[in-house]
């Protein structure tokens, strides 16, 4: 005998909705755990702070005494200006890739493609030793360079199927109007792939939000202090402070590196639906 179909789809909400308080209640912990001192954390672990006692020092401190505000400017720079490179010339390559059928350039985009199936901290090494050569280590410019390079592949992957969705009527028509293949590509096939560039955007920014490897093993040491993006900053002053940690004041370091990713999610979250569907969908 079937189940009838509304208690099967309660089960399924109720799954879904203790799924979702799993994954969600730890961040809500570390939002209000942040405005508490240590001994309401240890005392009342779980209790919303008492009235009148909402520690938002915290984050005065973890602004100024653990240098966030420095680590949160160059996670902004190094963030946005990575992102940025890897949309155009993602975008080029991937029309390029898509515009002129090649066997260069299937192989090339073979090769893009073979970057998304290898590790990309088998390549720390030779990084390490060519950003040094370069004088770029312990620099914003090398880790601007290797977040750029590492997020190629996917931006390609992605961008290619959009250009090759695109119906050649469209370049076809920009031709006839007096473009050339440069203008076709900005002015007309460019703002049709706008689903791909956001769902690349999204993913790449909170990738490159969050990256601890690269910034610590190109960054690390006293010559690298000065430029420590929030990741490696939050570590290092959880790290440093031993067994004298001011959890108020860690928690709302994390919450200064968490809220970013999330608004920036809730922000652009339906186009990601859009970037995942429409290179499926014919024009």
């Amino acid at each position: 005998m079937k189940r009838p179909p509304s208690l099967a789809r309660g089960c399924v909400s109720a799954a879904l909705f203790g799924y979702a308080a799993w994954l969600v209640f730890p961040m809500i912990w570390v939002a209000y755990s942040s405005f508490k001192n240590d001994a309401a954390i240890f005392r009342t672990p779980f209790a919303l702070p008492e009235a009148g006692a909402w520690h938002t020092e915290n984050y005065v401190h973890a602004w100024r005494e653990a240098h966030f505000g420095d680590y949160v400017w160059n996670s902004v720079l190094v963030t946005i200006v990575s992102v940025g490179l890897i949309l155009i010339l993602g975008a080029m390559a991937a029309y390029a890739l898509a515009r002129f059928h090649h066997r260069a350039g299937r192989a090339v985009f073979w090769l893009f493609l073979s970057g998304l199936m290898l590790p990309a901290q088998l390549a720390v090494v030779p990084l390490f030793f060519e950003l040094r050569a370069l004088g770029l280590l312990n620099s914003r410019t090398g880790l601007i360079l290797v977040y750029t390079a590492n997020g190629l592949p996917f931006a390609i992957f992605i961008l290619a199927g959009f250009f090759r969705a695109l119906p050649k009527s469209l370049y076809e028509s920009a031709v006839i109007d007096g473009c050339n293949e440069f203008s076709a590509f900005v002015r007309v096939l460019l703002p049709l792939a706008k689903p791909g560039l956001v769902t690349v955007a999204i993913f790449q920014f909170i990738g490159i939000w969050k990256e601890y490897f690269f910034a610590f093993m190109l960054n690390s040491g006293a010559a690298g202090e000065g430029v420590r993006t929030l990741p490696l900053g939050l570590a290092n002053l959880s790290i440093a402070a031993q067994y004298r940690s001011d959890f108020g004041m860690l928690f709302a370091g994390l919450m200064l590196v968490t809220v970013p990713i999330i608004v920036i999610y809730l922000a652009l979250q339906r186009h990601i639906v859009k970037g995942v569907t429409a290179g499926a969908l014919k024009g």
